[in-house]
């Protein structure tokens, strides 16, 4: 029976899923590719830290290098994370002749194309279910079970930490510091939340999502990124009274030979099926020409979801080296030869509805004023909501807007935040009516 043999960089908590499930269900595994699949060798620079897992006939190694040009290696699973030395090490195994299994988001959105085109030259794959939303197949889905279809939009929660802290926010009434530090107690969020918190972690998902969506490169730099660390609970609060959930969302939609790239908070309806996505759970929604619109839910981060897409990509791999295929799979959607750039829509030319809070003081012609400013910039008042007096403190003041570029939104927040009896810095949200 033909046996493939499996190198890994990293041995953290995702690598110690791998290493479970391969021993636990090997026999599962060869039943269905009619693969022997052996992990050989294992570089860490803890080698003294094995989780207590069984790895007898195993070398642990604290030379990374090494797993990449081992002669011995047939594939190598990078989870290190991060870019360096991770670009380096993935770039290596290729070189050497090795198919690359890969959980890293950030390298495959902001070095992708490198890889891609060093998998190319060294005719070998280069696989990376696992770097988007765990063991939710969002990845196959698209680039296989959609393959025939247009893409023409994908939006979703990708982030189970942001989630978790707007879920806990509304649930429990929270403040976002409050909740966040009870996510890092629970473990899921990082001692430094910033990648999750400020957005960037979505982003890197959403960029992967769209290149393969759409036969683009990966263009993490050009989405327009917001995180939730400015959400309130007041602001929780006025949404769940107006019908609404905040959610943190990834959207891409493709119009006018273009594409459009955005992480932001967002007002959802209760009425769609993504105001309902809870904790630490991921989902994503894609609208097809011909499929229409589909879901996927799931466990979007963790030791055994992640495990799970790794050692799925791992299958796939070995199914191809049975076939004719050679083992060998294109990474996009489409063929190298096929892939072209695209241009990326302006986030201040797009129209929509938006939720503006203010704190203001609480004086005769304040909102005369407010309403002035917003009716120079073309902006049309929807509905205004406000909560208690004050005669010595600001107090909250929303408003919701009927559609508007947010161009003339962000404007209008310049001028605001001039005003002296606007004592905070105002906030937007946009709200998205028509999800599903």
């Amino acid at each position: 029976m033909t046996e493939l043999r499996i190198g890994m960089l990293g041995l953290g908590t995702v690598a110690r899923g791998v290493v479970s499930l391969l021993q636990r269900n090997a026999e599962e595994i060869r039943q269905r590719t009619g693969v022997v699949m052996r992990l050989v060798r294992i570089g860490t620079r803890e080698p003294h830290i094995t989780w207590g897992l069984n790895l007898d006939g195993i070398t642990l190694d604290t030379d990374v290098d090494a797993v990449t040009q081992d002669p011995n290696v047939d594939i190598v699973v990078e989870l290190i994370g991060g870019l360096d030395p991770a670009e380096r090490l993935v770039h290596a195994a290729l070189n050497h002749g090795k198919h690359v299994v890969t959980a890293n988001k950030a390298l495959i959105a902001q070095k992708g194309m490198g890889l891609f085109q060093t998998a190319q030259e060294n005719q070998r794959s280069l696989l990376f279910e696992a770097a988007v939303a765990g063991a939710v197949p969002i990845i196959k889905a698209i680039r296989e079970s959609l393959a025939a279809n247009r893409i023409e939009s994908i939006h979703g929660i990708l982030n189970g930490t942001c989630n978790y802290i707007l879920t806990e926010m509304r649930q429990r009434g929270l403040s976002f510091t409050e909740t966040l530090a009870q996510a890092q107690e629970k473990g899921y969020a990082e001692a430094d939340p910033s990648f999750d918190v400020d957005g960037i972690d979505t982003a890197h998902k959403l960029a992967i999502l769209a290149a393969i969506a759409w036969g683009t490169p990966p263009n993490f730099s050009a989405i327009h990124i917001e995180g939730i660390r400015q959400i309130t609970d007041a602001d929780i609060a006025w949404a769940t009274e107006m019908g609404y959930r905040i959610k943190l969302l990834a959207i891409a939609k493709y119009r006018d030979g273009g594409v459009e790239l955005r992480v932001q908070p967002t007002l959802v309806t209760l009425s769609s099926m993504v105001s309902q996505v809870e904790g630490v759970f991921n989902a994503v929604f894609v609208k097809a020409d011909f499929a229409g619109n589909t879901m996927y839910h799931g466990r979007g981060a963790g030791e055994q979801p992640t495990a799970s897409a790794v050692v799925g990509d791992l299958m796939d791999l070995a199914r191809h080296a049975m076939g004719s295929g050679g083992g060998r799979i294109h990474p996009l959607s489409v063929l190298p030869h096929y892939l072209r750039a695209l241009p990326v829509h302006d986030v201040a030319d797009l129209v929509g509805e938006y939720y503006l809070r203010l704190a203001v003081l609480d004086r005769p012609g304040v909102l005369a004023e407010i309403a002035a400013i917003l009716a120079k910039n073309g902006i049309s008042i929807d509905a205004i909501h406000q909560k208690g007096r004050s005669l010595q403190e600001a107090v909250p003041l929303v408003i919701v807007t009927h559609e508007c570029r947010e161009r003339d939104m962000r404007n209008s927040l310049l001028e605001l935040e001039r005003l002296e009896t606007v004592r905070e810095k105002p906030l937007i949200i946009r709200m998205e009516s028509g999800l599903v």
